[in-house]
Formats: C-alpha cells, sequence, structure tokens
C-alpha cells in the first residue's frame, strides 16, 4: 500500500495486515456442500446462513455456486439486510441494487409473499443483478428498474395500473422520464394499495462511496495503480463535497418512498466520516419525522458504535469483515 493510503488506514485505527476471510450465504434448505468446494465451512454464529471459507477457495467452479446454492456476500453486508427487519409479505426497495447480492438475500427472507424492487443507474450492474436474480430463481417476486436513485418515483404497486390511473397529460409527461424496466417478475407487482398505503415497507439505501472499506475493491488498485487509489477515494474534495451530496440525495429519496412506519437502512462501505454519520446527522437535522434507531439484532454483531449514537461500524479489525457503516431510521 502506499504511504498515503497507510496513513489513511492509522487515521481511522485499521491494521493493513489483518487476515479477512470471504463469507458465503446458503440458500435456504441447503445442507452439506463442503465435500463439493472441497473446504471447510465455518458457520457465523451472529449472521443465519453465512458461512466463512478461505480466501483462496474459488467457488465458481463448485456444482453449488454453478446450481444457485449458494452465494458470495460479505457478512456487514449481510448484516445491512439483517438490520431492515424483513418480514415474509413486506414490499422492499434496494434503491441501489447491483451486482445484487443484498437484492438476493432479501428475497431470500422475504419467502414466497411480498415483493422486491432494485434500481441502479449503471445498466451493465443491473444485468449482472438479472442474472442473479434468474440463476437463484427468485425472478418471480422481484423487479428492476435502471434509474437514478435520487429520483426514483415507482411505487410497490403494479407499473401499468399505477400510470393509468393519472390524467393524460401527467402521464405523457411521466413517460418522458420513466425508468426502464430491465427486469419483471410475474408476481412482484401489488394490486389493490389505496393511495394513502403506497409506499415501501423497507428500504435499503446502500449508497455509492469510495469503497475505501472493501479489502476486495482496495486490492484492485494494484492493477488500477495507486494514483488512481488518490483520486478516487482519498481526494477530499469529492468525498467530501460531491459524493457525500449524492449519498443524501439517495437517503433522501429512500426516505421519501418509505411508508409511514417504515423502516429504512443507509449503508456504505467507506470508513469516513464525511460519507456517513454527517450525512445521517444532516438528513436527520432536516426530518423531523426520521428517528434514527437502535439495531436490536445488533447485540451480539462484532462492530463498533459510530461517531454518531445508534450507528454501527464493521471493520477488519473489529469484525474480520470488509468496512461498512450501518444507520437505521424509522419513519415517524
Amino acid at each position: 500500500f502506499p504511504e498515503s493510503f497507510l496513513s489513511f488506514l492509522k487515521a481511522n485505527g485499521l491494521d493493513p495486515s489483518i487476515y479477512i476471510p470471504r463469507y458465503v450465504r446458503l440458500k435456504p434448505g441447503v445442507q452439506q456442500i463442503e465435500s463439493d468446494i472441497n473446504c471447510k465451512l465455518d458457520e457465523v454464529k451472529w449472521l443465519p446462513g453465512f458461512y466463512s471459507i478461505p480466501p483462496h477457495v474459488h467457488i465458481a467452479r463448485s456444482k453449488a455456486y454453478q446450481q444457485g446454492m449458494m452465494y458470495g456476500i460479505d457478512a456487514a453486508s449481510g448484516a445491512a439486510v439483517s438490520a431492515l427487519g424483513i418480514s415474509p409479505g413486506d414490499h422492499v426497495l434496494d434503491l441501489c441494487a447491483a451486482p445484487g447480492a443484498k437484492l438476493c438475500m432479501m428475497l431470500d427472507l422475504l419467502g414466497d409473499k411480498g415483493s422486491a424492487t432494485g434500481v441502479d443507474v449503471a445498466r451493465h450492474r443491473l444485468a449482472a443483478c438479472r442474472t442473479l436474480l434468474q440463476k437463484y430463481g427468485l425472478g418471480q417476486r422481484s423487479r428492476l428498474f435502471l434509474a437514478d436513485g435520487t429520483i426514483f418515483s415507482v411505487p410497490p404497486t403494479t407499473f401499468k395500473q399505477w400510470t393509468s390511473r393519472r390524467p393524460y397529460k401527467e402521464r405523457k409527461q411521466e413517460a418522458k422520464a420513466r425508468p426502464e424496466i430491465i427486469f419483471y417478475g410475474q408476481s412482484s407487482g401489488v394490486i389493490g394499495l389505496k393511495k394513502k398505503e403506497l409506499g415501501y415497507d423497507k428500504v435499503l439505501v446502500d449508497a455509492e462511496c469510495t469503497h475505501d472499506g472493501s479489502i476486495k475493491h482496495i486490492q484492485k488498485f494494484e492493477q488500477w495503480g495507486w494514483t488512481t487509489l488518490e483520486r478516487r477515494v482519498l481526494d477530499a474534495e469529492r468525498t467530501d463535497i460531491s459524493l457525500a451530496s449524492l449519498q443524501l440525495n439517495l437517503l433522501r429519496n429512500g426516505f421519501r418512498l418509505l411508508k409511514e412506519a417504515g423502516t429504512l437502512v443507509y449503508s456504505t462501505c467507506s470508513l469516513t466520516h464525511a460519507q456517513n454519520e454527517d450525512v445521517v446527522d444532516q438528513f436527520l437535522a432536516e426530518n423531523s419525522s426520521a428517528e434514527l434507531q437502535e439495531i436490536e439484532t445488533a447485540k451480539d454483531w462484532p462492530c463498533r458504535s459510530g461517531r454518531t449514537p445508534k450507528t454501527l461500524r464493521f471493520d477488519p479489525a473489529t469484525s474480520a469483515t470488509s468496512g461498512l457503516f450501518v444507520a437505521k431510521i424509522r419513519k415517524l
């Protein structure tokens, strides 16, 4: 690592030599697959369905992976989904969904009731998300939209039904800005909701960030070049101003799409305060109907408190995961 990044890690209390395992989540009902992947699965005691595996194991070649029995997802990312408290029948929105592992976990938790809507601004990443949903047989109750998450506005109703109720002039204007439907599962639209009930029960805003807490992402700079890391991760102006503004707007829109008494989780895989606590603090200051909540399931999680009370931080040294910030917000 370059000296600038080592200084960054030191400022955040992180040891760059920490050993980080990889994590997988097994599909519900899947039993032993150790003989197939030729390694021992170590159960993650604090997060149901998750297991750690050695970094050198290539799961992509295994039958278990190819047949959709498991998928790779960091345990910290799984914790962010778990914090939502998803129940069967919920209608869930993942506002920055690609490449799709968290959306798959949401659909696993929903079972055969409810729906999950994924939104992303990158077409190629959303295409990868669609492939995951189809691979794991999770397409029936899911839908994907190519759209800007800061202005996305489709509620959890059947798409045609929602648009057909509006006056022609409004529908014509809406058509120009309508998000592109990339995938629409047969049972993913909700029929019969009254307008006052419109909104998602649970919203995840796993916002675009500098990814400086992601070990896997940082390792890519060995090929991309460390000067690129200086520009894309350590550039204070980008981190503190333009990116934080995007994150705040994603959080605002996610909260707008949340129904009353619904739950939103804001997360990033950045270690900086500017992209985490500062964003949440500013959002709470401007929204009297937003209440920061304790994450009840976190009592056994290997994480530490964020600078803002009730927020949590995962990091390699504390959690043996990639870095992740998590905040849970309820709409009063």
